[in-house]
């Protein structure tokens, strides 16, 4: 492969054999290199085709190339920490809202992100990603964002971990989550152990729930009896999930299947039992 242009030491646009145009990034890929040169394949950790491609490329026109570094970095330090593979269009879409975030404060204007309390309550790993990317921002230009763009910063890792999902449902899937745990709180009249692995488990459950729910996807069914026994087994958590399921078919005109009921039952349990005692 050779170089067609250098975006800097770690970005480069290379042409293939085939002809098809690449955006590769590696770290030093391009050091001491100029348009035309080999590339030095042992160095590329990422390579981008065709459409993607393109699209970067387009980006990295109008942007600082150092947002990309930027974006690198965060990126890197994520696919670190988070045990999902991340798709690539978080480079796109990161760097992006990178570039766009940094501007706004450097133009003075601060936008604030009204699921910042959800995103810290419900995805609290993806957020701590979120506070380090503030710190390495600061760290390397100077420009210090609002505890807000950490919060936007996770979400963009959470889409990306939800292969080719689009943000506006990972949005949709956030509320109905915290929804869902509000209701679960006050119907106790609790709060809920947020470090404990059962709070950590039905949230993961939760927020699978809410994407087949969005996508109308149905549960297996279990059988009435299973539903019958853990109704009357937790009384008060089949109380709780039938409130969730006037919530559920008010917002979106579903029904719970007794097999999702159940399983909701049985979580809805352990969180609040183990959160009371």
């Amino acid at each position: 492969m050779l170089i067609r242009k250098i975006f800097n030491n770690n970005v480069v646009l290379a042409v293939a054999e085939d002809e098809n145009e690449l955006i590769l990034i590696g770290r030093g890929i391009a050091f001491q290199k100029k348009v035309g040169d080999l590339i030095d394949e042992s160095k590329v950790d990422k390579k981008f085709v065709q459409g993607l491609s393109t699209k970067l490329t387009e980006l990295l026109k109008d942007i600082p190339q150092h947002h990309l570094d930027l974006a690198d970095e965060i990126i890197q330090n994520a696919k670190s920490q988070l045990s999902k593979k991340l798709n690539d269009y978080i480079y796109l879409t990161l760097t992006d809202h990178l570039d766009f975030a940094i501007s706004r404060i450097q133009q003075g204007l601060t936008i604030r992100n009204p699921l910042l309390w959800e995103i810290k309550k419900i995805y609290p790993k993806e957020f701590s990603i979120g506070l380090q990317a503030v710190k390495l921002v600061k760290e390397k230009i100077g420009v210090l964002l609002p505890e807000d763009e950490a919060g936007s910063i996770a979400l963009h890792l959470v889409n990306a971990q939800n292969g080719s999902q689009e943000m506006d449902q990972t949005i949709a899937i956030t509320k109905i989550v915290q929804e869902i745990l509000q209701i679960v709180k006050y119907h106790y009249g609790i709060d809920l152990d947020e470090d404990s692995t059962n709070y950590s488990r039905f949230v993961v459950h939760l927020r699978f729930f809410a994407q087949r729910l969005l996508e109308k996807e149905t549960h297996p069914h279990e059988s009435n009896d299973l539903f019958e026994f853990v109704k009357e087994k937790y009384p008060l958590a089949y109380c709780c999930v039938e409130i969730i399921n006037k919530y559920v078919n008010k917002s979106s005109e579903n029904t719970l299947s007794k097999s999702e009921m159940v399983y909701l039952m049985l979580h809805i349990h352990r969180v609040a039992d183990r959160t009371t005692n």
